[in-house]
């Protein structure tokens, strides 16, 4: 290069080359140095962390630049190593290692108590399915589990090993866990296409910075789409063709004909546990393999891995699941028709959403449109993408967004099946050798940094109803203690940490999704609105009513209801005479009422 020629203008007499050589040595030793001072400054950033102050973009506000600065410079640093032959493989590993505790470590590290209101549902459905031996009875609206077990059973599978008595203790570090098994498979998929490693780790950098939808906590889908990814990488790896220029497949020739059948077993297994976990998963998996068994050239290595998924989701399905199927199968034809709904029905709804949450939702919009535009970019500027399978990979989700709306969460579910495929299209646009290199990397290093911001705003942003003070949690065991079996329990929305526990035992109501009439007269007499939504308790029933800050956090953020709905209706119990508290503290209250009889 020409740039050590100015050098002798600088530099002192007679040490020409002394600048150039020393700035050489630095920019060298750079990513020793700043994976350890970016990981130390991690850590001590979290010690100033003031959880109290979160608002409408939640640990956005309360992280301290010390955090985003060791952000940062493990990007910067990992891009000075991924581009340097030198560094070893053992430290661009680290550098992930890094990243993946940096996004998924922190709120395990800064909170006391679990997590997201969905894993403590999820830890009372494994409760449940334990204390029954099996299916739960009179699960109603949980008992979408009943006909999907196998996360749940694998689970009490551990506890009874271990000993355990619970998985709380566990379930707290299930977003760091399953995003570090994940590199697993992820390597498996990659490695299938190029064994270039600037491809290779480029790819699972790119994966885990645009990984925003936050499907990783204590959760079926969280387990199905580890197999998922799993099953993809062990298809593609028996896929001909299709490498990197340069690239050799480990198993290329010969050898992978070999290994083909005893692939197998395993890919059949891992779909089987799929099918068992998770009701959308199956769907996705058999959408993908279908895709790749479209070129004549694949058939071979893919039928059969799709003849087992639709099989055993058939059978699945019209056994264990039937249930299911037969009481929303209106719902999916209504679906069918509406295609254009099923798109939309994610993006809508921000007008009475905090405006916090206005500015994250687009920010997740244009972090995904960027995620796909670059994935089509690569395709253009490399046309050695088109001859693997990760093209078809990418795209096969899509037909499921214009089929049903999945509660509102396609779209959202269609960009995460889809992702660890474009991060490899992503990869060998920005990360392939051309001209300019040192402004390639700034280019491609900008680029990393840039969605990373995307997906700490996708993130991150809705902890203040996410974070669970102790108190909540203490209340919500306390309404389980007092609530005597039959009992109604209801609340303003789901987000109470633990209030799902014994689901089979109480009836519920959750106001947020009681009719439409029920939800208008809470708006105008509070009172009213809940004596409404519990009148078809029989007389001498008692109800118990908790709020908590996580129930107006939730109506806050989304829009749900309106923010000051918890306070009101509080408000308006506390002066009726007919509710008496049972429980208080700063961050909960539980009222306790008997209908009179008529």
């Amino acid at each position: 290069m020409a740039g050590p020629a100015v050098a002798p203008a600088v530099a002192g007499a007679g040490t020409p080359d002394r600048g150039p050589a020393a700035g050489r040595r630095a920019l060298a030793s750079a990513p020793y140095l700043v994976l350890p001072v970016a990981l130390l400054l991690w850590l001590l950033s979290l010690r100033s962390v003031d959880l109290a102050a979160m608002n409408d973009l939640g640990l956005l506000q309360v992280l301290p630049p010390a955090y985003w600065a060791a952000v940062a410079l493990l990007t910067v640093g990992f891009s000075l190593a991924l581009r340097d032959r030198r560094v070893r493989t053992g430290w661009l590993v680290a550098y992930l290692l890094g990243l993946i505790a940096m996004i998924h470590a922190t709120p395990s590290l800064l909170y006391p108590t679990l997590r997201y209101s969905w894993a403590w549902k999820h830890l009372a459905v494994l409760d449940a399915m334990i204390r029954n031996n099996g299916p739960v009875p009179n699960a109603e609206g949980f008992d979408i589990y009943n006909q999907w077990p196998g996360f749940f059973v694998l689970n009490g599978l551990v506890l009874r090993v271990t000993g355990l008595h619970s998985a709380l203790g566990y379930a707290a570090w299930a977003p760091l866990v399953t995003n570090l098994l994940l590199l697993a498979p992820l390597v498996l998929l990659y490695r299938a296409v190029s064994t270039d490693r600037l491809l290779v780790f480029g790819a699972l950098w790119i994966y885990y910075s645009a990984s925003w939808v936050g499907q990783d906590y204590f959760a079926p889908q969280a387990f199905a789409f580890l197999l998922f990814v799993t099953v993809l990488a062990l298809v593609v790896r028996q896929l001909p063709d299709g490498l990197a220029p340069g690239g050799a497949r480990p198993s290329a020739g010969a050898d992978r004909i070999g290994r083909r059948s005893g692939r197998l077993p395993l890919i059949l297994l891992l779909e089987a546990a799929i099918v068992v976990s998770h009701q959308l998963t199956p769907l996705m998996l058999i959408c993908v393999l279908t895709a790749l068994a479209l070129p004549r050239r694949n058939r071979r290595a893919v039928l059969p891995a799709l003849a087992g998924a639709l099989a055993f989701t058939l059978a699945w399905d019209l056994t264990v699941a039937r249930r299911f199927i037969d009481d929303n199968f209106g719902d999916f034809v209504r679906a069918l028709t509406t295609p254009d709904g099923n798109i939309v029905s994610g993006l809508a709804g921000l007008g009475a959403a905090a405006p916090g949450q206005v500015v994250v939702a687009w920010v997740d919009r244009a972090l995904s449109a960027t995620v796909i535009l670059l994935a089509l970019a690569a395709l253009w500027r490399r046309p050695w993408l088109r001859r693997t399978g990760l093209p078809a990979a990418a795209l096969a989700p899509v037909p499921l967004l214009v089929a049903n709306s999945y509660g509102g969460e396609m779209i959202f579910r269609v960009y995460l099946f889809a992702l660890p495929s474009c991060a490899f299209l992503i990869a060998a646009l920005l990360f392939r050798p051309g001209p300019r290199p040192r402004l390639r990397a700034v280019g491609s290093a900008g680029v990393l940094l840039a969605l990373l911001g995307g997906l700490f705003f996708g993130y991150y942003s809705k902890e203040k109803m996410n974070y669970f003070t102790p108190g909540e949690v203490a209340a919500a065991r306390q309404l389980v203690a007092l609530a005597p079996p039959g009992s109604v329990v209801v609340s303003v929305t789901g987000n109470v940490p633990g209030g799902s526990a014994e689901y089979d035992l109480h009836q519920r109501i959750q106001l947020n999704q009681d009719s439409p009439e029920t939800r208008q007269l809470l708006l105008t007499d509070p009172l009213a609105g809940l004596l409404r939504a519990t009148a078809f308790a029989a007389p001498g029933t008692p109800a118990y009513l908790i709020l908590n800050r996580g129930q107006a956090n939730e109506c806050f953020l989304t829009g749900a209801l309106p923010a000051d709905t918890v306070a009101r209706l509080g408000t308006a119990l506390d002066q009726a005479p007919r509710f008496t508290v049972v429980f208080r503290n700063d961050d909960a209250v539980i009222y306790r009422y008997v209908p009179r009889a008529t």
